[in-house]
């Protein structure tokens, strides 16, 4: 029903000439199309503001909102964060209670069970501790009837401040380290570059994941093995002694992507994901858990630190792959703009 009131919201929104111009005049304007279809009001402001944000994501990349499709997905949310959140309600560590809807707009409340171990599981029990405001969603990942009775399978996914996940997972809450790292983001590695103060070139390593760029691999589980190597970068830069880690500003390299997009560079189907939207994606990580290990994050425009004359110097100097050489110059070009 969520998913039906979605698909309303966002047929109705095609066929008006002008879009209201923030969320409050989002929800006013479509809360009634959704609400017909699904009789909450958490999840129809939900179903509106998903519709918002595909438009939002159209105007930026410069495609017609009018052509987009809903894929075949199946997930309810909620539109706001609080605590406890009336419709998702986390009750345990172990169970979630969900008010779900009958086709003839009657409601009542099922449980579902929680399995989580490690660091989600110690956030859950402090969310429900110290009651902190958190906006939950279920994705249902697949379903069955067995002995007459639904089974469901899917994810709880829960969205908290950053601040409270930083608060309950950071692993090392000082630094005293005096060098600099510069990062450079492949499709299948992330490169590390340490310098001192004076920028000279004290250690450079590697962090490969060849096996996510197979055919066919699963995003999800690419996810995780990159999530696990920016961890394990980040955790050698810190016992390295690196107390600042520059990255490639992501929104530039949003700039440049939506000038590729626009101008139809595709080499092949995914290369505008392996490429583009993959790196500002981990780029975006490592600076999401760099505060984990007490690492300040700093950013550079990532021109010139590819295909340059400095470039090929640096790489001829020191005997370093281009992708090496590309994170020795972004920790240069970052230092530069420290010291003065």
């Amino acid at each position: 029903m969520f998913k039906l009131a979605t698909h309303r919201v966002l047929n109705y929104a095609k066929s008006m000439p002008i879009l209201p111009a923030s969320k409050i005049a989002w929800k006013n304007t479509f809360r009634k199309i959704a609400y017909e279809a699904i009789p909450s009001r958490r999840y129809a402001d939900s179903a509106v503001v998903l519709v918002m944000g595909i438009y939002e994501s159209c105007r930026q990349l410069g495609v017609d909102f009018k052509e987009v499709e809903l894929g075949n997905w199946l997930m309810f949310q909620q539109s706001e964060k609080e605590y406890p959140p009336r419709n998702i309600t986390l009750k345990s560590v172990d169970e979630v209670w969900v008010t779900v809807f009958s086709y003839n707009g009657d409601s009542k409340r099922i449980k579902l069970r929680v399995t989580t171990s490690g660091t989600y599981r110690r956030l859950l029990e402090a969310i429900l501790k110290e009651k902190q405001a958190y906006n939950p969603r279920i994705h249902i990942k697949s379903w069955n009837i067995r002995e007459g009775k639904l089974h469901v399978k899917g994810e709880l996914q829960i969205a908290i401040p950053l601040d409270f996940y930083y608060k309950h997972t950071t692993k090392y809450k000082r630094n005293h380290g005096r060098l600099y790292a510069g990062v450079d983001v492949n499709t299948d590695r992330i490169n590390l570059a340490i310098v001192d103060g004076k920028g000279e070139l004290r250690d450079t390593y590697t962090f490969w994941f060849r096996e996510v760029t197979a055919r066919g691999f699963p995003r999800r589980k690419a996810r995780t093995i990159i999530g696990m190597k920016v961890h394990e970068m980040l955790k050698y830069a810190y016992h390295h002694g690196v107390k600042t880690v520059f990255l490639e500003n992501p929104e530039m390299l949003g700039r440049l992507r939506l000038l590729w997009v626009r101008n139809g560079r595709r080499l092949s189907k995914n290369y505008n994901w392996k490429v583009a939207t993959f790196r500002s994606t981990v780029i975006e990580m490592i600076a999401m858990k760099a505060p984990l290990y007490a690492i300040k994050i700093g950013y550079v425009n990532p021109k010139g630190t590819t295909h340059s004359k400095e470039h090929d110097e640096i790489m001829s100097k020191y005997r370093l792959d281009r992708h090496t050489t590309s994170a020795h110059l972004i920790v240069l070009k970052g230092l530069s703009h420290e010291l003065t």
